[in-house]
């Protein structure tokens, strides 16, 4: 099966044609399917195409991870509230998005074997979760009861992380080399 960058289009296509057709036709059989707690998961389906296009094209179509990480992180909030139906959540939930393209910035860097993405990556997971817990505190005080415990315990998770971080006891170790003061012997 020959793959490069013409077919992957043509694969893409078709797959969600075939996605879209099989969805309509199990509707008609099973009408009496709710529906309504599947629909997130044709967001997630989409989402991992975008992966398959990464790997049918390779090294260079590493890029592809941002916007599977993107859509198909969308897809399981979308799922998460759908089941909880927290649709509250939704006033926050935007802060995620950083958190799922710093995901897509760090396997397109594992994947395309480049260290300074995969640090970029985590670096922006780490400012989304940030503003999450930031934004998700606030709103959850505001707006719902439904976290009475869990924001509060994050809120101390990433006081803690701060200060850790802030102490020097999460930097790397410099190599002997670059430190001017000699070993004891």
């Amino acid at each position: 099966m020959q793959t490069n960058r013409s077919n992957v289009g043509a694969l893409i296509g078709g797959a969600l044609l075939i996605g879209f057709g099989l969805l309509s036709l199990v509707s008609r059989i099973f009408q009496g399917l709710n529906w309504g707690f599947l629909w997130p998961f044709l967001i997630i389906g989409f989402g991992a195409l975008f992966f398959i296009a990464m790997f049918a094209i390779g090294k260079s179509g590493a890029a592809f991870a941002v916007p599977g990480s993107i859509v198909g992180g969308i897809g399981l909030v979308l799922l998460f509230q759908n089941i909880t139906q927290h649709w509250e959540s939704m006033s926050y939930f935007w802060t995620l998005i950083f958190m799922f393209v710093g995901l897509g910035i760090y396997l397109m860097g594992w994947y395309g074997e480049d260290a300074n993405q995969k640090k970029s990556g985590v670096g922006l997971m780490k400012a989304g979760f940030i503003l999450f817990i930031i934004f998700g505190t606030f709103f959850e005080m505001i707006f719902s009861s439904f976290s009475n415990v869990l924001f509060p315990i994050m809120l101390i998770l990433l006081g803690g992380y701060l200060v850790l971080a802030r102490s020097g006891l999460f930097k790397r170790h410099e190599s002997s080399k670059d430190n001017p003061i000699p070993p004891v012997s």
